[in-house]
């Protein structure tokens, strides 16, 4: 930041020196002035006592609020950035005395380490194979055994919430759990909502698998990429480079030529795809948060237990007063087969979940976004050999789409995180070397 300068300007790590008494003219090239500035007075000299008082002036007062786009009434939580603004005295001044200004900025999000990093691909591979399981283990229940989905989705939420409650109060050598010597504020609101978000989507996911066949529910999801660069854009203000947008045509455009010849619509099924579709990256984006915090960070095992447990807390009254358990009781016939498939549904969706956000903790949401829409590719393909559909030329072709467009995504990503590497080390060498303002001069003059 230049003192004294028409356009003030702040940059990450800039600091900028103001000599006293006389000014000396700037080492590099600023834009004319629009109106005349007026010679800056002397810089005093700055006791210890008057340094806590300047800080004091541009802290916040009591009903003004920090800067950053607070997300829904949960600042502390998701706060995007964080400034900080220091004040100094330096002897390199021609007469000994110079006022440092620092401003340093913290950005809260993690940087995308990438889907091909060791521990990446392991949870990648976990993930997918739990999710085929999971996926054609529901099909069976809820076709061939005619099954609830609301009692199926209670079943998986309940599992996954006794086995991460074992995971996180029960010491065992699969996970060490680490106390919380405090929560963030609005907690308990928090996970209430991402509960909601993740129950309602394993129910609507459920209704939507029961009235339409596998392959038409996945080509519904293939949407999913837009639907988290926009909301990625909006909640956490992850901006993507127009090549990252392109590669993601073909990434859609190839799972809809994959079922383009069984298009077995249904009304009510395909709005509880889409509307799947839209909570799991609602969901999805809300979890990058709550995973890549600051000063608050949930593992992958603490953000799968709590949202579950919250969820549960939600599902407990719905049940009471808006589901027919005897109905719902009738639907599944009661026998030891049916019990070990709902035990083993539930844990399957437990290890599904528990993969997906440890997957979801080393990438960003754009790329576990498209991981997730070459899943459902595969999951079309596997649907087609267990269920012994017609393979056809037009799935062929929508798979190698799939293919391409991944492997353009990920090349755009590289380029497009390189480029950022390269201006922010060119930034770091020359702070102030560009010379257009981040504000518009004002071109009004002085009283």
């Amino acid at each position: 930041m230049t003192i004294g300068s028409p356009s003030p300007r702040i940059t990450t790590a800039a600091w900028a020196e103001v000599p006293a008494p006389r000014p000396v003219p700037p080492a590099w090239p600023l834009p004319p002035s629009p109106r005349p500035c007026p010679a800056l007075p002397a810089a005093p000299e700055m006791s210890a006592s008057a340094k806590p008082a300047a800080l004091a002036e541009l802290a916040p007062g009591p009903g003004e609020k920090p800067g950053g786009r607070p997300l829904l009434a949960w600042g502390p939580v998701f706060g995007h950035r964080s400034e900080k603004i220091a004040f100094g005295q330096s002897e390199g001044g021609p007469d000994g005395q110079a006022l440092t200004v620092t401003v340093t900025e913290t950005t809260v999000i993690e940087a995308d380490l990438g889907v091909w990093g060791a521990r990446a691909l392991i949870y990648l591979t976990l993930w997918f194979f739990f999710s085929f399981c999971t996926l054609f283990l529901n099909k069976y229940i809820l076709s061939l055994l005619e099954g609830e989905p609301s009692m199926l989705g209670a079943v998986q939420m309940l599992s996954t919430t006794l086995i991460g409650c074992v995971k996180i109060f029960v010491p065992c050598c699969l996970y060490q759990h680490k106390t919380r010597l405090s929560y963030p504020p609005n907690f308990i609101m928090t996970m209430l909502f991402v509960g909601l978000m993740r129950f309602a989507t394993v129910v609507l996911g459920l209704v939507s698998l029961k009235n339409v066949a596998v392959s038409f529910a996945e080509t519904v999801k293939s949407s999913a990429p837009i639907f988290t660069v926009i909301l990625s854009r909006t909640v956490l203000g992850e901006h993507t480079g127009l090549l990252v947008n392109l590669s993601l045509i073909p990434v859609m455009g190839g799972l809809a030529l994959c079922t383009a010849t069984e298009m077995s619509f249904n009304f009510l099924g395909f709005s509880a795809a889409l509307s799947t579709n839209i909570m799991d990256c609602l969901q999805n984006v809300f979890s990058k948060k709550l995973l890549s915090g600051d000063k608050y960070r949930f593992s992958a095992a603490e953000l799968q237990f709590y949202t579950s447990a919250a969820a549960v807390a939600m599902l407990v009254p719905a049940w009471i007063f808006f589901m027919d358990l005897p109905v719902i009781g009738r639907s599944f016939r009661a026998s030891q087969d049916v019990l070990l498939l709902l035990l083993a549904d539930g844990v399957l969706f437990h290890l599904q979940s528990v993969t997906a956000y440890a997957l979801m903790g080393r990438i960003s949401p754009v790329t576990f976004s498209v991981a997730s829409t070459v899943k459902h590719a595969l999951s079309i393909w596997l649907s087609v050999i267990v269920f012994g559909n017609r393979v056809t030329s037009l799935s062929a072709v929508g798979t190698v789409l799939v293919t391409a467009g991944v492997l353009l995504y990920n090349k755009a990503k590289q380029r497009q995180q390189a480029a950022m590497q390269s201006l922010a080390a060119a930034t770091s060498q020359c702070p102030d070397s560009s010379p257009e303002p981040l504000l518009p001069p004002d071109p009004r003059p002085h009283p």
